[in-house]
């Protein structure tokens, strides 16, 4: 189980994702399905995350046990500023679609 912060075009969202790692393509996918087709994402610890939303938390986990998913536990970016420091965060994970056309073809992703 991992945690992750996503920051895209929208502010930041907490994820709750049972994929081994957040450049996993099935990730990507699911996040590009939500519209999510640029974004900067750093995993956070995830011991931190079950400390501030408790049950929520849990039962998110409870549900991610049955298939490799994710789910959103935050949305609020303002809160999910308060609750993490961003002098933690390490190097991110940086999603780029890219743009329609022969110049194109692929995704950039480091």
């Amino acid at each position: 189980m991992k945690a992750v912060i996503v920051f895209s075009g929208n502010g930041p969202i907490l994820i709750v994702t049972s994929y081994p790692s957040i450049d996993d393509p099935r990730f990507i996918a699911k996040l590009k399905a939500k519209g999510i087709g640029k974004f900067m994402a750093w995993e956070v610890a995830i011991d931190h995350c079950e400390e501030l939303y408790g049950y929520g938390f849990r039962d998110i986990v409870a549900d991610l046990q049955k298939e490799d998913d994710l789910r959103i536990l935050d949305f609020d970016g303002h809160r999910i500023f308060l609750n993490f420091s961003l002098a933690d965060l390490r190097a991110p994970f940086i999603f780029e679609e890219a743009a329609p056309g022969p110049a194109n073809e692929g995704a950039l992703a480091r």
